[in-house]
């Protein structure tokens, strides 16, 4: 409870996304009030081998404190090597395991959220313990209520994290098998807050204040963590923590501000991967759909930043 005593009341999260949530992003959404941001989820068998790719995904932005790398795992071995370059580095504050990835490719391969399955708990607290036992940082845990829809074990394993010594769970109010259909379910969650005295963070289908007054009433967690919620509205922590909203032309601002981020970061080759985010950038706006073909065309950052200057007119939403 040390490591969370450093928070006010209802901290915000930022739950990785992948291909979403990298170093640039980050840097974004910590202006608005973010208080703990996490690495997209890295494969230990990759970051044990000093990967080029994935050391370049764990990097810092200097706004990010405190920052956790998320990890993945299917083998004890290569975590404990991971985790263990992840001690040297002094400017990670904190280890986050992912328990509830959904994603056909991470469950055919062993990660993520098919470890909620019932014949790998075993596996769930040995994990676990590998982490803890490795690392000095402290180590959370992110899972979902169970693999198959109505199987909800997430109370049971909420319990032998707080047994194995994690700090705090970010809990997605879903099973993996729904992937993102259907509702949070905030009552299930509630269950989980009740079981263990660690404090559990609200994941799921919060979208703005009252969503998030709603979550927070019903489950009495101990924060809130916002994924998809934060794509094309990274503002959205500063509305939350305020109840209003964002100035139009401030938007503008902030998403040439983060264009300029990805292309410092990635070179020439930001200006595509910028584009699935002026994609929802641009939702609602008007002739979205041709602002989104000019986009899919652009290569060049002074074409894109042009572009974005003088056809991107905010909304309000």
């Amino acid at each position: 409870m040390s490591f969370w005593k450093q928070f006010g009341n209802n901290p915000l999260l930022l739950a990785p996304l992948a291909g979403f949530t990298d170093r640039p992003f980050r840097g974004v959404v910590k202006k608005f009030g973010c208080s703990i941001t996490f690495s997209e989820m890295v494969n230990v068998n990759a970051l044990a081998y000093n990967n080029p790719k994935t050391l370049k995904m764990v990097e810092k932005n200097p706004l990010e404190t405190p920052y956790f790398v998320q990890i993945a795992s299917n083998n004890l071995e290569n975590c404990r090597r991971a985790v263990q370059l992840l001690e040297q580095l002094e400017w990670v504050d904190g280890i986050d395991i992912n328990f509830g990835c959904p994603v056909k490719k991470a469950i055919r391969s062993g990660f993520g959220g098919v470890l909620l399955k019932p014949e790998n708990h075993h596996f769930f607290r040995q994990l676990i313990q590998c982490v803890v036992s490795t690392t000095s940082k402290p180590v959370s845990i992110k899972m979902r209520l169970g693999f198959e829809i109505g199987d909800f074990v997430a109370d049971r394993l909420a319990g032998i994290g707080e047994e194995e010594g994690v700090s705090f769970i970010t809990l997605h109010g879903r099973f993996v098998k729904q992937m993102y259909r259907g509702k949070a379910n905030y009552h299930l969650i509630a269950k989980v807050v009740k079981a263990v005295s660690i404090p559990v963070i609200v994941n799921g289908d919060i979208t703005d204040y009252s969503k998030m007054v709603e979550a927070l009433e019903i489950t009495r967690g101990a924060g809130v963590a916002i994924g998809r919620g934060a794509i094309g509205k990274p503002w959205i922590f500063r509305e939350l923590e305020q109840g209003g909203k964002i100035e139009l032309e401030e938007k503008r601002e902030i998403i040439l501000e983060h264009f300029r981020e990805m292309v410092k970061f990635y070179g020439n080759y930001g200006v595509i991967l910028f584009r699935k985010h002026l994609h929802r950038y641009s939702k609602g706006i008007e002739k979205a759909s041709q602002f989104r073909q000019k986009v899919n065309q652009i290569t060049s950052p002074k074409e894109m930043e042009q572009l974005i200057e003088e056809e991107f007119i905010p909304i309000d939403v």
